[in-house]
């Protein structure tokens, strides 16, 4: 995804001279391509992310479009403050991009696991939320924040996520996209569980399940159309994300289901608990641990649908 970021950014930077990119001090291998062609519009602002988000701020009031980059919790949780009254308080054309969502920095522990960062940043005034599922919908996600104005957050993978479009997609801000239809059960998935979710509805087609598969790549204009018609339409609602179940895409949902006037619809959320890890290993493992993986979110597809047990073969796609 990150490699789809860069790519885009720099093709829009060719066309619109108001775009810039700040980096504090890190993903040099991905950035590169942008600071060469766009020196005077690259800056690395050093390990000082708040205030890289000052700058930001004062670079857009006066009349930039600025990207702020850097890997997991870094440029959202560490400089919060500056985010809020910087940035959101005065409406500020400021997208800030962060790298490996999740568990993709695994290894590194929960200081570089981002699994707050959707409930936290969408709780801020005039946010935007956007976590693309594949690097078709990052690259038409890069492009659709830079041209909306105001505040937005880009929530990326790390790299090496496999495409899932296998050709054009209808991306637009706050609006989901359907990419199979079913009338049992509703798969909502956002950022890099794309890949996932669609593995597990062909282990559901499999058995006879019948299952729609939305692409929620944006958290903060929730599409509540497309989640009230998959309440109305299917027989049940599951929400897969890498991230805390606690105020994400589930929780989201779950804000729109709750106000419904016609009644519940079965409605599980399949995340992390609200616990810091205690295991420590690549993305993949910890993914499994959790039942992040295909097989896992299939078994919890049929659980919520109270069919019978459904066996299922270790699944990599």
């Amino acid at each position: 995804m990150r490699s789809a970021f860069i790519k885009s950014l720099t093709a829009l930077a060719a066309a619109d001279e108001r775009i810039m990119l700040l980096t504090g001090d890190l993903g040099f291998g991905v950035v590169e391509s942008f600071a060469e062609r766009f020196p005077q519009r690259f800056i690395n602002v050093g390990v000082a992310e708040q205030n890289m988000t000052g700058v930001a701020a004062g670079l857009a009031l006066s009349g930039k479009t600025v990207f702020t980059y850097s890997i997991g919790n870094f440029p959202t949780l560490r400089c919060l403050e500056q985010i809020r009254n910087d940035v959101c308080y005065h409406n500020a054309d400021v997208k800030i991009v962060s790298v490996g969502g999740g568990f993709a920095y695994g290894p590194l522990g929960a200081s570089h696991h981002a699994t707050e960062d959707i409930a936290i940043i969408r709780a801020l005034p005039n946010m935007t939320v956007v976590a693309p599922g594949d690097p078709l919908e990052t690259q038409k996600a890069t492009a659709a924040v830079a041209e909306q104005p105001g505040p937005a957050y880009l929530r990326l993978g790390r790299a090496g996520e496999p495409p899932v479009h296998t050709g054009e997609c209808d991306f637009s801000i706050g609006k989901a996209i359907q990419l199979m239809d079913g009338g049992d059960i509703t798969l909502i998935s956002t950022g890099g569980m794309l890949h996932d979710t669609v593995a597990a509805a062909g282990i559901l087609e499999r058995h006879g399940i019948h299952v729609r598969v939305l692409s929620m790549h944006t958290i903060r204009p929730l599409d509540e159309e497309a989640v009230l018609a998959a309440a109305h339409e299917t027989s049940a609602i599951l929400t897969i994300e890498e991230h805390s179940i606690v105020g994400g895409l589930g929780g989201a949902i779950a804000e729109v289901l709750a106000e419904r006037a016609d009644g519940p619809v079965a409605f599980k959320r399949l995340g992390l608990p609200s616990q810091f890890t205690s295991i420590v290993g690549t993305q993949r493992f910890l993914k499994d641990a959790y039942s992040l993986s295909a097989a896992g979110i299939a078994e919890a597809a049929v659980k919520i649908l109270a069919a019978a047990p459904l066996t299922v073969d270790s699944c990599t796609a």
